[in-house]
């Protein structure tokens, strides 16, 4: 059965629209897999005043025909009316209707004048009416270039646009409720927030029992996901599956990751853009610096689920042949804690926010030559600086001694003079008496521990 979590901001939204008094053109746009088709049907559920029309890969023809079939079941009356997009949905915007076409880049693909012939109706009729035209894409380049972008028909068109993202760690565990700390930041780690890809998890199983079963098995749904998805989006992915290997396992900066792809260096940044505009890769610099003056950024998979099946699916099938239902003992739990220990950092900087009572201009990751901090946060009575330790061993007085020195290279023009740092850790594995008792002692020294993080995630 599916399972609904969150989106009530999405939902809040979209019913205002459909109970506004004037014309609303909606924009629903993401990344594959994140519930944009069950946030549509879920926010037309008890009404009778919607169509829904998932666009099928087909001729233009019979989309057409499919379209207005779905239509008439909502809508009789049109069933006499010429079968042309502009003349159904003029006739649609009479009856105030709300209309919702899911997949509508496939319509592209068929019709190029689609958004063009959209906009005319649009202009010349359905905007003095009080009828909602809703647009669902997954193909966020289409969505971009056809829909949103300043040179689209459609442009200046839309009232409002949901650029769907993947659910919080907290919506996330409404998927395995059961789970403790640990295991729900681990989940979240292989998982991520795609709803899609939650459904697959059986609350009452192990979180291996899981893995083994969805992920690691040829039977499981997700064995053969990101392949799928990659063949679907990319003509040629086998460069891009080499990149995303090489990310998986650790290369971040263009020379390291060229040279574990074995891609030429020149060429890479049209394979990155590409990456990045399908939100599977994202670039992210030092929180200091500016995102677009800065010539230090890194790369990394943006979707856990994908980093987790490059680094331990792709070119391993034949072993996990072998292995069958030992290959999550054998291959990943040796190597889960620094699997996950990135992606723990992550949810360290989304949660910082929360944790910490201050205004934060920015939060993120810093670096500089040999100088690193896990979590930076940039708030007007200074910085927050942070430790993230995914390890078996507590957390001892010497990584403050550390972090205090680390801290002190940070440059940032925006702190405050004689502000002091506030320093932030978060440990899976606890802490030692004397940075205990230190962190008792001070007022700048916070420690967190795995019950802090989930629970208070947002």
């Amino acid at each position: 059965m599916t399972q609904f979590v969150d989106r009530e901001y999405e939902l809040d939204h979209l019913t205002g629209c459909y109970e506004s008094d004037s014309a609303e053109f909606v924009v629903i746009y993401g990344r594959r897999r994140l519930g944009k088709s069950e946030l549509v049907r879920q926010s037309i559920s008890d009404r009778d005043d919607a169509i829904y029309y998932q666009a099928v890969e087909s001729t233009a023809q019979n989309q057409l025909e499919q379209f207005v079939d779905a239509a008439t079941a909502q809508f009789p009356s049109i069933q006499n009316v010429r079968r042309d997009w502009e003349v159904v949905l003029e006739s649609l915007g009479e009856e105030d209707a709300i209309v919702i076409i899911d997949e509508f880049p496939f319509l592209i693909e068929e019709d190029d004048s689609l958004p063009s012939r959209i906009q005319r109706v649009w202009d010349l009729h359905l905007q003095n009416t009080e009828t909602t035209l809703v647009l669902v894409g997954s193909s966020i380049s289409v969505m971009e270039n056809k829909v949103l972008s300043g040179s689209a028909p459609l442009y200046g068109r839309r009232t409002a646009t949901f650029d769907l993202e993947p659910l919080s760690l907290t919506d996330s565990r409404h998927f395995f409720p059961g789970y403790d700390p640990e295991t729900t930041v681990t989940a979240w780690s292989i998982y991520g927030g795609t709803p899609y890809y939650l459904q697959t998890i059986d609350p009452d199983r192990s979180l291996a029992a899981n893995v083994q079963q969805s992920i690691l098995s040829e039977r499981g749904l997700l064995y053969s996901e990101p392949e799928f998805l990659l063949r679907t989006e990319l003509r040629q992915p086998n460069t891009y599956f080499s990149i995303l290997r090489a990310l998986a396992h650790g290369r971040r900066t263009p020379n390291e990751i060229a040279g574990m792809a074995g891609v030429e260096s020149q060429s890479l940044s049209t394979y990155l853009q590409k990456l990045r505009r399908l939100r599977l890769v994202e670039r992210h610099i030092p929180v200091t610096e500016s995102p677009t003056a800065s010539k230090r950024g890194r790369y990394r998979i943006a979707a856990p689920l994908f980093r987790f099946w490059f680094r331990f699916v792709h070119g391993n099938q034949d072993q996990l042949r072998i292995l069958g239902d030992d290959a999550y003992e054998e291959l990943v739990a040796p190597e889960l804690a620094d699997y996950v220990s990135p992606l723990f950092e992550r949810l360290c900087q989304r949660a910082l926010r929360t944790l910490i009572d201050r205004q934060f201009r920015d939060v993120g990751q810093w670096w500089f030559k040999e100088h690193e901090l896990d979590v930076l946060g940039l708030t007007d009575e200074g910085l927050v600086a942070g430790e993230c330790k995914f390890t078996s061993s507590p957390v001892s007085e010497g990584v403050l001694s550390d972090l205090e020195r680390t801290t002190a290279e940070v440059q940032w023009s925006g702190s405050p003079a004689n502000a002091e740092p506030l320093y932030v850790f978060f440990s899976r594995s606890g802490y030692t008496d004397d940075l205990t008792d230190v962190a008792d002692s001070r007022d700048d020294v916070r420690l967190f521990g795995l019950s802090d993080l989930v629970d208070q995630h947002k």
